[in-house]
């Protein structure tokens, strides 16, 4: 008998996921990615400097975590620093502490926060208004939002539990994310899946279910549907590389406003030349603010940090994300009231601003998960996202793109 198909638009860390997945459930997959490159926001950036777009971790408290471990698709990891080397400082009231407040810990572990209130009203009733201000802006750095105070209490306690958990949850892929993605690309390709790069699509195939794995506005005009919006953030995002220097930081963390740098090369050597050091930085930026705001403030916290930064710098790159930074809930909003993967008539939705549960990628993750069990349930297959089978052979081991 004929193998149902499935078609996957968009190579990024939820396509692939999709397309594994799929393949493994027993249909065969065409994946179609409109850049050169698979990855989307998952991409690592050409040598010298092996940059991210904007700050990434792979969080091992999340359900992707088991599910890549069962393929052989996390390894190698790069090891935890270990102190003095994971220094972090936090940037309050224009000084480096090296403690925060501990109204901010004490947040994480009150009982749920709710959904219909902003987080800074709920906090402030907790720990007080100067607490509840520092932990909002401490989890700028898994909200890329310029005002994270107002977003839905239950919503930001979540990421605050997660980012502040002991022992660190946060995990680095060596070599960057465009690692993982190649190795998921050989497994999907040693699965039987049909990569396509450089191939746009316009339409939807008439044959076979589909997901759509793309950023919400690129799908929104794909599916011709107006009603695949949800609130994201403005962030600036401002890659530098420093000549080493002895006693350099980890990590500076603003908690006099949303912001955060990170030392990439204190985990990885291999992100940057020999002698150099690769530094991550991001700032929310408001509806009235450009680019060059956003900057600024993650320059406060370099000249915070790292004192002296500019004469040793040898490289650098800014830029702006736009809706590109995942979903944001505000008050009285959740997970489950952003678009639902299902859209009816064989078409399902992928990605970071779909209905799905999760911190950062991991909406990508199980919406991928969610949206192949899906299809293949639309074509009569059932099950998907289990442990995975047993490989003849491992996946070859392709360069990162």
């Amino acid at each position: 008998m004929r193998r149902p198909h499935i078609t996957v638009i968009g190579g990024g860390f939820a396509g692939l996921t999709a397309a594994i997945s799929s393949a493994e459930g027993g249909a065969t997959v065409t994946l179609h990615e409109a850049h050169r490159a698979l990855g989307g926001r998952a991409r690592t950036a050409d040598r010298p400097y092996r940059t991210n777009e904007g700050p990434h971790a792979l969080y091992n408290g999340g359900p992707h975590w088991t599910w890549l471990k069962q393929r052989g698709l996390l390894k190698p990891l790069a090891p935890l620093p270990l102190l003095p080397a994971t220094r972090i400082r936090f940037h309050r009231n224009g000084v480096l502490r090296r403690i925060p407040p501990a109204g901010l810990l004490k947040l994480r572990g009150r009982r749920r926060a709710p959904v219909d209130q902003d987080f800074f009203t709920w906090a402030a009733s907790q720990v007080g208004e100067a607490a509840a201000r520092a932990a909002a802006h401490y989890i700028g750095v898994a909200t890329f939002h310029h005002d994270p105070g107002s977003l839905s209490a239950a919503f930001v306690q979540e990421r605050l539990r997660r980012a502040t958990a002991l022992p660190p949850e946060a995990r680095y892929i060596r070599g960057g994310w465009g690692e993982l993605i190649t190795r998921m690309a050989d497994q999907a390709r040693v699965l039987g899946v049909r990569v396509e790069t450089g191939a746009r699509v316009d339409a939807l195939p008439e044959d076979g279910p589909v997901i759509v794995a793309t950023q919400l506005e690129s799908a929104r005009a794909l599916l011709k549907d107006d009603r695949l919006r949800w609130e994201s953030a403005r962030t600036a995002l401002l890659d530098v590389a420093l000549r080493s220097r002895h006693g350099d930081l980890f990590a500076v963390s603003g908690l006099d406003f949303p912001g955060w740098v990170e030392r990439f090369t204190t985990a990885d050597r291999s992100l940057a030349p020999y002698g150099e050091e690769l530094l991550q930085c991001q700032a929310g930026i408001g509806p009235g603010e450009n680019r060059a705001d956003g900057i600024a403030r993650a320059e406060r916290l370099l000249d915070a940090g790292f004192p002296r930064w500019r004469e040793r710098a040898t490289w650098r790159r800014d830029a702006l994300a736009l809706g590109r930074t995942g979903a944001v809930d505000l008050p009285g909003t959740t997970w489950r009231d952003r678009p639902s993967v299902d859209r009816g008539d064989g078409v399902y939705l992928a990605g970071d601003q779909v209905a799905a549960p999760g911190v950062l990628s991991e909406v990508s993750f199980s919406s991928a998960l969610e949206a192949s069990t899906l299809a293949l349930r639309s074509v009569g297959i059932a099950g998907a996202g289990g442990p995975a089978p047993a490989p003849a052979h491992g996946p070859a081991r392709l360069r990162a793109s």
